[in-house]
């Protein structure tokens, strides 16, 4: 299994619900709807992956 691409991230269908784990999935709504708000057409493709790592994090779940 390869590395997602965080530009086709952006156009997937999301889930319905919000899965709320430590690192969500990459079809949650929620990082869907993130990564459709970050201009990934004038970003590199390290910076894309990046943000990508940034939106599936949960804050609510780190690790204690």
């Amino acid at each position: 299994m390869g590395k997602p691409d965080p530009a086709k991230v952006a156009r997937l269908k999301p889930k319905k619900k919000c899965c709320k784990k430590k690192t969500r999935c990459l079809r949650c709504p929620v990082v869907v709807h993130r990564m459709q708000k970050l201009d990934l057409e004038h970003m590199s493709k390290k910076d894309a992956r990046k943000a990508l790592k940034q939106a599936r994090k949960n804050p609510a779940r780190v690790a204690r």
